[in-house]
């Protein structure tokens, strides 16, 4: 098997997670804008990672559109965001996603990461902040809504390699996962 994996990391997260995927099963690892001048056809497997931005997975749309080049290749996607994976809005982001995936022919995956606003463009620093400050501000909060409010008031890491277990087997690699539970 040779496998691939193509990611768009904002903050570091992604790239985190790509580069222990990669790392667990030989496969190469390239950040997306060097995987756009490449020749991807000679690889059996591909992985794509990106990270939550508006409930999308960043840049899913260049992913999307290989897709019919790829086709009988093992394919899969993965979302890195700043909610624990046991959130309740997390299984119904990938359901989401999995359909816009060509009907379920690209396996989906979320691992929690973080944020980090020192790492944050500009732009998507005075985002976060408008959006913290808008839920701060709203009435009758829902406890799902203080939770955020606790969580994305600063920079926090909840990233963690056994998440990778699920795309390795995904990927048909077994070997590369000892020591990693989900």
């Amino acid at each position: 098997m040779k496998g691939i994996v193509i990611y768009h990391s904002q903050t570091g997260f992604t790239r985190r997670y790509a580069h222990w995927i990669a790392e667990a099963s030989g496969a190469d690892c390239l950040s997306l804008s060097e995987a756009k001048h490449r020749d991807l056809s000679g690889y059996d497997t591909i992985v794509f990672g990106g990270w939550a931005c508006a409930g999308r997975i960043s840049r899913i749309s260049w992913f999307m559109k290989q897709l019919p080049a790829w086709k009988g290749k093992r394919l899969a996607a993965f979302c890195v965001g700043g909610s624990p994976v046991d959130h309740p809005d997390i299984q119904t982001f990938l359901a989401d996603t999995a359909e816009q995936l060509s009907a379920g022919s690209v396996q989906v995956f979320y691992c929690p990461g973080g944020f980090n606003y020192e790492a944050m463009s500009p732009a998507s620093r005075l985002a976060m902040k408008l959006f913290l400050r808008a839920l701060r501000a709203k009435k009758d909060k829902t406890p799902q809504e203080e939770e955020m409010i606790r969580m994305i008031g600063s920079s926090y890491d909840i990233s963690d390699r056994r998440f990778i277990l699920p795309v390795l087997q995904a990927m048909g690699l077994e070997d590369g996962t000892e020591g990693l539970s989900a």
